[in-house]
């Protein structure tokens, strides 16, 4: 007891430090919990939308008919949280108004969750991308191909289909399709992205061949309804000494040109370049892009950039760690090339993930989990 008496006061004393202050005057400040991060999952993920709409606590509880589809508009929009957790309990981030509340949740609720973002026949340690009906994940293990841990020989698309009206309890129909990238690549150990092209579903992925070389992929839902490979992008060497695979760091309409772009850090680690491809016409385009940004070292799962939602109808930001780490940027992609708006110094290197909660559409606080157990929020610029 006595030795988690001293952790409990350890983290204590690091959420007294002073907060930082950004050049825009914003404050750094740390989040109080009773435990160190050790994992953290941002709105729209498996975990924070299975704690929305659980019920498990009233800041989590999901209005009277919410949806699981964070696309969902009006009052049936699950709540926008942020989960963290590590050894000895979890906590849901959410806002209270322009307040930041913080709920403490058990381990083995955690637990539960986390367990859920590997569904069964998925590649061990992947995760699911989770849209409302449609979710997507790896399958297929590489090692027996000397693939490396992490990777899968294709990607999986599950869709429910609508059950009707019916007077007898009957399973929801659900339809699968898997996708292979094909000339000798396979999907790189990074979670897909779920978003809509041409207003159709659509799922971005990476895809390596070797340990050194990787690229993006979108596969597209057709008027058919059969799924196909739209588009991959021509490989591209990493630069780290593990020869990590491109950070698939999000994607979203960054551009307001009403379609979906891809942004992306090249390079796995140190001064890494922040790209963002255009989809139209069945390819993929280097719009722009800019180094000094960092991305993911092999085997790193952490979503290390979040959108940034303006409102008002203006096309999102993107918030990530620059290069070393020590700071998060907030970046315009708005003109294609890489603008950065505002940097928001960390009191520790960004290590486990990078999240945005927003009201209204529009972002009110950036959260970061640090390298060493902290949480720190930030308003967004």
């Amino acid at each position: 007891m006595s030795d988690r008496r001293a952790v409990l006061a350890a983290l204590l004393s690091l959420t007294a430090l002073p907060a930082l202050a950004a050049e825009d005057g914003s404050r750094v400040e740390p989040v109080a919990l009773p435990f160190a991060v050790k994992a953290m999952r941002g709105p729209g993920s498996d975990v924070a939308l299975s704690v929305a709409t659980s019920g498990l606590l009233p800041v989590a509880r999901a209005p009277a008919g919410a949806s699981a589809d964070p696309k969902a508009t009006g009052n049936t929009a699950p709540p926008s949280v942020v989960v963290v957790w590590g050894e000895g309990g979890g906590a849901v981030l959410s806002l209270d108004g322009d307040r930041l509340r913080t709920t403490l949740i058990g381990a083995e609720a955690i637990e539960g969750f986390a367990a859920a973002e590997t569904p069964r026949g998925a590649v061990p340690g992947s995760r699911r991308a989770l849209d409302g009906p449609l979710s997507a994940y790896l399958t297929g293990p590489t090692r027996a191909l000397g693939g490396a841990p992490g990777q899968g020989t294709v990607l999986t698309v599950r869709e429910r289909q609508p059950l009707g009206v019916t007077a007898e309890p009957k399973a929801v129909p659900v339809t699968t399709q898997t996708l292979a990238p094909g000339d000798g690549r396979v999907f790189a150990g990074r979670t897909p992205h779920i978003t809509r092209l041409d207003g159709r579903p659509a799922v971005a992925a990476v895809t390596a061949q070797g340990p050194a070389v990787s690229g993006l992929a979108i596969a597209a839902k057709g008027k058919d309804g059969v799924w196909t490979l739209r588009a991959q992008t021509p490989p591209q060497a990493g630069k780290g000494p593990e020869g990590a695979p491109l950070a698939l760091a999000a994607v979203g309409d960054f551009t307001g040109s009403g379609q979906p772009q891809i942004a992306a850090i090249r390079s796995p680690d140190g001064e890494g370049v922040l790209q963002l491809w255009r989809i139209a016409d069945g390819t993929l385009s280097l719009a722009g892009e800019a180094p000094g940004y960092a991305g993911l070292a092999a085997g790193e799962a952490a979503d290390l950039a979040a959108p940034v939602p303006r409102g008002g109808g203006a096309p999102p930001d993107l918030a990530l760690p620059v290069a070393g780490r020590g700071a998060v940027a907030v970046v315009s992609l708005k003109g294609g090339s890489p603008v950065e708006r505002a940097r928001l110094p960390l009191p520790a290197p960004a290590a486990h993930g990078v999240a945005v909660l927003d009201a209204g559409g529009t972002a009110k606080t950036i959260l970061v989990g640090l390298a060493d157990g902290r949480l720190v929020a930030v308003s967004a610029p």
